[in-house]
């Protein structure tokens, strides 16, 4: 039994295209509103970020001093060598 589609060869039959038509300006139009309301926010927070010049963080001179060497040998056994004495 074939199944029955609005579209025929990939392209969309005229009762679809006849049952979009009344909606087609009402969704470009809901759809430009999103779009222009996302780029809003997008400008809007680029904008309120670039203002900001960080004047009142204070930056550390640089790291500060270790208090000892750390530790890099591999030996982990606290003095034990692999043969036990």
């Amino acid at each position: 039994m074939p199944q029955s589609s609005y579209y025929r060869d990939n392209k969309p039959g005229a009762a679809l295209q006849r049952a979009r038509r009344p909606y087609l300006v009402r969704n470009a139009l809901t759809g430009a509103a999103i779009f222009c309301f996302a780029m809003s926010i997008y400008a809007f927070t680029i904008r309120a970020v670039s203002q900001d010049e960080f004047e009142d963080v204070p930056i550390p001179d640089g790291p500060p001093p270790a208090a000892h060497a750390p530790h890099t040998g591999t030996n982990r056994s606290g003095g034990v060598t692999a043969t036990g004495t």
